[in-house]
């Protein structure tokens, strides 16, 4: 059955990419940011590109804080953070000052320090994500699939047990996230040709 897939719009996203892969994938996609529409929807996506206070400032501005930890924490609608999406479900951020964030994960989001000169921040380029557990997201995804990563932040999260994938890019960082409705990629499955469809698609149909 065709899921309806609500693409949240606060001005900083790939959402023509990320509306793209879910059409590519069989399912209606519309960008939005009415909470009606995302009400009407059976999956969100919060995708992101920029700076993590411009994005919450945006959330705020545009009211959608509320409505949005309504759905997802007390209606457990299933949410796919990408990228600075999935940084903002953290607690907070250290990204130019101290940020509050959605709070929906215990995780706080730190700059990315590879420990090595030769690797380059921002980080940007295709890497694997290693599995740490099973996730319904890698469902029919090969093990040594490569992903496109963009960033120079990562996620730095309380509960382990929350990260099913990390990424090595001098050092260990989480690249998948899943806790009950909550999923998150630090990399950006939108870009990722047909091993990113498939986590694309597994949300969608398997979250």
């Amino acid at each position: 059955m065709k899921q309806r897939v609500a693409v949240i719009d606060y001005d900083l996203g790939n959402l023509r990419s990320v509306v793209g892969a879910v059409e590519k994938v069989g399912h209606q996609a519309t960008i939005t940011r009415s909470v009606e529409e995302m009400e009407a929807a059976d999956k969100l996506i919060l995708p992101g590109v920029g700076a993590f206070g411009d994005g919450m400032a945006n959330l705020r501005d545009l009211k959608l804080v509320e409505p949005l930890t309504r759905l997802v924490i007390h209606e457990k609608k299933p949410i796919l953070g990408i990228c600075l999406g999935f940084q903002l479900l953290a607690r907070d951020s250290t990204e130019f000052g101290y940020h509050p964030g959605l709070g929906w994960i215990d995780a706080s989001v730190v700059p990315l320090d590879p420990g090595d000169s030769k690797l380059r921040v921002p980080h940007v380029g295709w890497n694997e994500a290693f599995r740490l557990k099973e996730s319904s997201l890698f469902h029919d995804v090969p093990t040594d699939a490569l992903f496109y990563y963009v960033h120079s932040f990562r996620v730095m999260c309380d509960d382990p047990d929350s990260t099913v994938a990390e990424c090595d890019y001098g050092a260990r960082f989480a690249a998948v996230f899943q806790r009950d409705n909550i999923y998150g990629t630090q990399f950006h499955p939108e870009k990722s040709q047909l091993h990113g469809l498939g986590i694309v698609k597994n949300f969608i149909e398997g979250s």
